[in-house]
């Protein structure tokens, strides 16, 4: 039982990850909680400066969001007829990231999937702050799908590792899984000038081998001396159509999180994005 976490706001962005996301797993039996968080909409309207208005826009706010989810789940359903998926709604009052958080943590989501944008007009953004916040602060995997993403079932899945990380076996288990039942390849990365592997990095290595053993796996070595400029090259290289990336203290992802922005570095992603989360999870 796989248990989907997907946050709305109603654009077609969202709504395309939704479908995205439900094909992606029809293979699997899943609860998919469907679910939009309202506080910022209340808080931004200009007429709530006294408490009465505010708890009439709010709940006014609250039977609007339901509607639209109950809708949301009607077409899901109509559109895909899968008996293996349950799908729940739920209307919260909160932060996108606090109620996501606090959901994931609750449900024991395996997976968080968004939209790289919402609702923004701006063409130069790759990810609008929402997701960068999800996948910062949510200790759980997120699944990022671009706008306007159609392409269903990845059959090319790359994995840029530099083999120093400790590997999470529920998180691995989750990429395996998946890939084994669309029958996609994973292609583990390494980017280095330098052939020897440390002690630590074979011996992680070899749990990435152990844990991909059902998958169709191989291990491939780039060089570069800019990173993010070789994963770009190596996504058209390769012809993948999924980007898998670690996030964890002193990773490369936290490291583009945390010290600039992915414009400014230029990682666009133009094809679907898992997050894994080699952080504490309690």
């Amino acid at each position: 039982m796989r248990k989907i976490l997907i946050p709305t706001d109603f654009s077609v962005n969202s709504v395309n990850a939704a479908k995205y996301s439900l094909e992606l797993f029809k293979y699997f039996r899943a609860e998919i909680f469907i679910v939009h968080a309202f506080a910022d909409e209340v808080y931004e309207e200009k007429e709530v400066l006294m408490r009465a208005v505010f708890d009439e826009v709010k709940n006014e706010t609250q039977k609007n969001s339901e509607k639209a989810l109950q809708k949301i789940k009607s077409d899901l359903t109509a559109l895909f007829h899968n008996p293996k998926h349950k799908i729940m709604t739920q209307t919260v009052f909160g932060s996108l990231v606090d109620v996501v958080n606090d959901l994931a943590e609750k449900e024991n989501i395996d997976v968080v999937t968004m939209g790289t944008k919402g609702k923004t007009n701006d063409r130069e953004i790759t990810f609008g702050s929402q997701t960068l916040q999800v996948i910062k602060y949510v200790k759980c995997p997120v699944l990022v799908i671009p706008e306007s993403y159609h392409d269903i079932l990845p059959k090319n899945i790359l994995f840029p590792s530099d083999y120093m990380l400790p590997y999470k076996p529920r998180e691995l288990k989750l990429l395996s899984s998946m890939a084994e039942r669309i029958t996609a390849k994973i292609k583990c990365l390494y980017i280095s000038k330098f052939d020897d592997l440390s002690n630590r990095q074979q011996d992680n290595k070899a749990f990435l081998e152990f844990a991909f053993a059902n998958n169709k796996v191989s291990f491939l070595k780039a060089e570069g001396k800019d990173i993010t400029e070789t994963i770009n090259l190596s996504i058209i290289n390769f012809d993948a159509d999924m980007l898998v990336l670690v996030n964890s203290r002193h990773s490369y992802l936290e490291n583009i999180l945390y010290t600039s922005t992915i414009e400014k570095i230029g990682l666009h992603i133009k094809i679907p994005f898992l997050v894994l989360q080699n952080l504490q999870r309690y």
